[in-house]
């Protein structure tokens, strides 16, 4: 065996694990001798390190918490650019996070939680690293005598390895914090780096060793998307970290092969974190000794796309798009289309089709990269986050409230006007409206085109979203260029004023639901606001109007003042939203979701029923009304003992994006059924029949 080679600068510098080198030694063990000498130098030097730390750390508490109870401290690790820290088990190579507490008499911390790593590989040594923020978790227990009003001090000495590509700095810090007996605010931050920790699941998997790998089999939904997942071992002593990973789907089942370490020390059981892609998440398990099936078809990295994955979205997308034309949450835009279609026989239909059809690809293709682009930034998003946000509500409620206005004949705008139309232009921006107000609910077949797009390369998911579009507009382009068409529609006449006015009163009952749906996206004052607007708005529409028939030039000075009203609804207003209020159960009495919920749930043996919705869903909301809210589901669930989650998507919420991820959904509505005894789950239908849910229990 050669010599180590250790590099130092200044006292306390180190090289990087990858200058621990041998001509004839394992991988196991360099990275058995890098720990050792880093323990030496931690041990040995570290008091003496006078340098800034390149990971800066700090200790935070999620808020007060009340005697007995437990609140959820954090260690913020921020590396400099170009300097990465360390996972629990941090692979080949390299020294992960370690913890001295010193608490109040009484006081307990518990294991620590940590984000779902990186992998990085340095002259073929496997680290598992975090190149970003990162926040290792730690719950703190205070002590049931604990009097309100009291602040318990807290402190913690940290130790961790900061490295580069070359260079390694074994790093301390002594961080102090403060803990408030009694209630108060929360830390918001928390929520975000709550759900940057893997997903515990519900079932245990099981493992397997042959002669040269670790077979591990984890329950895992067909449906659920996989994009260059990687397996994360916690169970030191098994897996040979570097070697490359094997991935197979048989139904409901995820095969993981990973080669053995060249010497192996015996399991009880496995534990680790499935990463499954780029921003998507993980999943924490733990596997007992157990039968592992053999085959599946393998899937993982570029594997997991084809042609036929491409063409079932493709397909799926086209569907949903052209479904949604009759779905409930695509009512607001169905006054538009009537009008349209009354004025399809003109000579301009082609043109007009076309660029009607041109405006719904495009508010599609938009939003789809606007997604894409926020997910690769790190963002947890899912489709119709637009609805998620206070200022893109605010904006919608005046746009709502302007069409209605028109439809009534307050003032003329020329994209609905009966008599003359605008052309294309009028209909590529309804065809842009049609798109960004009907997107956002998910119907049959377009659930799992969306949650398919999520993990197809860029081209290949904007090519989903434009399928989307074009069955959106099919009718419209259909109408355009089929003569026999529009020769079924109506004569043209005095019946097309009276009509206009009529489709007022869905375009006025949108409105108010936009309203509702501002209080509950952003509280009362927000609504206030938003309100204040509407009606500052239909006061300069009035002005518009009157000029209008009077014959006076007003767009010049009604266009920048429409425009301005838009800018402040959508930068001031958010301003003065705040979290919605916290809802009841309901009729079945439902509590939030959340995933120790639901895995408790699922360890009572309970049989669970989790619904994920949204307040700007109307589909959601019709079928709460019609199969979930009802007294036949509720005696039914009572009678069985079922656990009912409802996850509220209402404002962006990234553990149920990152659940709802895992499931292979982009949106809402989503229905899951978990029958008793760790049976498998179920997907449900996206459109509830009255009776189905009361049949569950019984099956």
């Amino acid at each position: 065996m050669a010599p180590l080679a250790l590099a130092f600068k200044g006292p306390f510098w180190i090289s990087a694990p990858v200058m621990l080198t041998c001509q004839t030694a394992s991988i196991r063990t360099l990275r058995t001798i890098t720990m050792f000498v880093t323990a030496l130098l931690l041990l040995a030097f570290f008091p003496a390190r006078a340098a800034p730390n390149h990971v800066q750390s700090t200790l935070l508490a999620e808020g007060p918490v009340e005697p007995g109870g437990t609140v959820t401290l954090a260690l913020l690790m921020q590396p400099e650019k170009g300097w990465h820290g360390y996972w629990s088990n941090p692979g080949d190579a390299g020294y992960g996070l370690a913890l001295d507490w010193t608490l109040p008499q009484g006081a307990t911390a518990g294991a620590m939680q940590f984000p779902v790593p990186q992998t990085l590989v340095i002259q073929g040594l496997m680290n598992h690293v975090y190149e970003h923020d990162y926040a290792v978790l730690v719950p703190f227990t205070v002590p049931a005598t604990a009097a309100p009003g009291t602040v318990l001090p807290i402190s913690v000495k940290a130790q961790w390895l900061a490295c580069t590509d070359a260079i390694c700095v074994p790093e301390r810090a002594e961080l102090k914090g403060t803990v408030t007996i009694g209630t108060g605010a929360k830390d918001a931050r928390f929520e975000a780096w709550r759900a940057a920790l893997p997903a515990p699941l519900d079932r245990a998997g099981t493992f397997a060793l042959t002669a040269k790998a670790l077979r591990i089999a984890l329950p895992f939904p067909a449906s659920a998307p996989l994009d260059a997942p990687h397996l994360f071992l916690s169970t030191e002593g098994l897996a040979n970290y570097g070697a490359p990973q094997r991935f197979f789907r048989d139904g409901d089942t995820l095969i993981v092969e990973v080669p053995l370490a060249a010497t192996t020390t015996p399991a009880q059981k496995v534990e680790g974190v499935l990463a499954m892609g780029k921003e998507a998440g993980g999943i924490a398990f733990t596997c007992a000794p157990g039968t592992v099936p053999s085959g599946g078809e393998e899937v993982g990295g570029t594997a997991a796309f084809s042609a036929a994955t491409l063409g079932l979205a493709l397909i799926g997308a086209f569907l949903g798009g052209l479904i949604l034309n009759v779905m409930p949450c695509v009512f607001p835009i169905l006054s538009l289309k009537a009008l349209a279609l009354a004025r399809g026989n003109s000579h301009n239909a082609r043109s007009e089709g076309l660029a009607y059809t041109g405006g719904v690809v495009l508010a599609c293709l938009l939003l789809g990269g606007v997604m894409l682009a926020l997910r690769a930034g790190g963002e947890q998003v899912g489709w119709a986050f637009q609805l998620q946000e206070p200022g893109v509500v605010a904006v919608l409620l005046l746009l709502a409230v302007a069409i209605t206005a028109n439809l009534i004949g307050l003032y003329e705008l020329p994209g609905l006007s009966v008599e003359r139309g605008a052309g294309r232009s009028g209909a590529f921006g309804t065809g842009l409206l049609a798109a960004f107000v009907a997107t956002p609910c998910t119907g049959p077949f377009m659930a799992a085109a969306m949650g398919a797009a999520l993990v197809l390369p860029i081209w290949a998911a904007l090519g989903v979203f434009a399928a989307l579009g074009l069955g959106l507009a099919l009718p419209f382009l259909l109408l355009g260029f089929v003569p026999a068409l529009r020769r079924l529609l109506p004569r043209p006449g005095g019946w097309m004023e009276r009509f206009r006015r009529w489709m007022a009163l869905p375009m006025g009952l949108t409105a108010l639901a936009l309203g509702w749906l501002a209080w509950r996206v952003g509280g009362a004052n927000f609504a206030a606001a938003t309100v204040a607007l509407s009606a500052a708005l239909v006061v300069l529409l009035a002005f518009t109007g009157k000029g209008q028939r009077r014959g006076r030039a007003v767009m010049a000075w009604t266009l920048p003042a429409t425009l301005l009203l838009g800018a402040v609804a959508f930068a001031a207003t958010p301003r003065l939203a705040s979290a919605p209020a916290a809802e009841s159960g309901g009729l079945l009495a439902a509590r939030p979701f959340s995933e120790a919920a639901l895995a408790q749930a699922r360890k009572d043996g309970r049989p669970v029923f989790a619904y994920f919705t949204a307040d700007w869903c109307l589909s959601c909301k019709v079928n709460e009304s019609t199969s979930i809210e009802r007294e036949t589901t509720r005696a039914a669930f009572e009678k069985a003992g079922v656990v009912v989650l409802v996850g509220d998507w209402t404002r962006r919420d990234p553990a149920i994006t990152k659940f709802l991820t895992a499931q292979g959904a982009a949106g809402v509505p989503l229905y899951l059924w978990y029958p008793p005894e760790g049976a498998e789950p179920r997907q449900l239908q996206q459109v509830l029949t009255p009776d189905l849910l009361a049949e569950l229990p019984k099956n």
